[in-house]
């Protein structure tokens, strides 16, 4: 059997944390991902997924992330079922978060919008890009490497 699920996209509200009554750090957050199309009228669809976070996982997600920051889940899909004070029997999944990270760099993350869900666009930048064709790139020491000369048969 195999269950893991990986998102990208923003938190909708910020999150809350809260303690078990045995002290155990538990947060539960919601986040935006896009459909990757758009409505007959043009517009882009989200879904909203609810997510709980445990432990340092829970802490972290509390200490930096809130309302519409980037953020990468990964985790597992659970049943969230439960039933109402007047019997009635609800159907609800949520991610267990195993893993959080960020998704975006600290400046972009500043520059968000708080409540706009849509993707931030992304300039490359100069200093980051591939080096041109004429200029050299500095690898390294390759003196403990030996050159192999083989007869071109694969081993495997």
């Amino acid at each position: 059997m195999f269950n893991k699920v990986i998102l990208m996209g923003r938190l909708v509200a910020d999150p809350e944390l809260r303690q078990t009554p045995s002290n155990i750090s538990v947060c539960r957050f919601r986040i935006a991902v896009d459909r990757g199309y758009t409505s007959n009228s043009g517009e882009r669809q989200a879904d909203f997924i609810s997510i709980v976070a445990w432990r340092q996982q829970a802490e972290f997600v509390s200490k930096y992330f809130s309302k519409g920051k980037m953020i990468i889940v990964e985790g597992s899909l659970r049943n969230a079922d439960y039933t109402d004070a007047n019997g009635v029997k609800h159907y609800a999944m949520e991610v267990q978060a195993d893993r959080v990270s960020f998704g975006e760099s600290k400046s972009a993350s500043q520059n968000a919008p708080s409540g706009n869900f849509q993707q931030p666009s992304y300039q490359q930048n100069n200093a980051s890009a591939a080096p041109a064709a004429n200029e050299s790139v500095q690898i390294g020491d390759l003196g403990d490497f030996e050159e192999i000369l083989s007869d071109g048969d694969v081993p495997f």
